[in-house]
């Protein structure tokens, strides 16, 4: 019976740097670049190294999901806090950092481990930002009109902004001026102008 096979230490900064490389890559060129030699050969380290610190490319793929998905979900929670918390829900759901969960749902087509992974976070991420945004809605009294829940808030802004985000990447802007124009007139309607940061 042989030994398990030695695997590289969370916190080595190798390890980071392997997994930041590993995002640059999806984020310049896409999931379909990255790979064990292409990520050694930009971190300029053998791939057997690449393969001490992920046994698999799917492990290397969840190594990346994992640490941005946890840090966007402490940022967005923080974000919620504020005293517009229907603002920072938009702003958080329209940005355009999130090329990179673009890139993870592409992935996810392809490969069941991420696919698992993604889902799973995506539904604590909701669950998590509801939370958020359902205490603060309470804490600054906004009223919002009974047909619209805070769940039913959350997937609007969610929905509208992904597609919004997809569409600005690909280079369509449609009709885009007048939705951006309605999600500010609600968000005037609720909270008013944007608080100075």
């Amino acid at each position: 019976m042989t030994a398990p096979r030695r695997m590289g230490t969370e916190t080595s900064k190798t390890r980071q740097m392997l997994l930041d490389v590993t995002e640059r890559l999806m984020l310049k060129e896409g999931y379909a670049a990255v790979g064990v030699r292409r990520v050694a050969r930009e971190a300029e380290v053998a791939p057997a190294l690449v393969l001490y610190y992920f046994r698999t490319l799917d492990d290397l793929f969840l190594a990346v999901l994992r640490r941005r998905g946890d840090e966007e979900l402490e940022r967005v929670v923080r974000r919620l806090d504020g005293p517009q918390p229907i603002r920072t829900l938009w702003q958080v759901t329209s940005h355009p950092g999130n090329a990179l969960t673009t890139e993870f749902t592409a992935l996810a087509n392809h490969r069941k481990a991420i696919r698992a992974e993604l889902a799973a976070r995506a539904e604590r991420y909701r669950e998590v930002q509801l939370e958020a945004l359902t205490r603060r809605l309470a804490e600054t009294g906004v009223e919002l009109p009974p047909e619209v829940s805070p769940a039913v808030l959350l997937m609007l802004a969610n929905a509208l902004g992904r597609i919004l985000m997809m569409e600005n990447t690909m280079g369509m802007t449609t009709r885009h001026a007048e939705a951006l124009e309605f999600v500010e007139q609600f968000l005037q309607r609720y909270e008013g102008a944007p608080a100075d940061d």
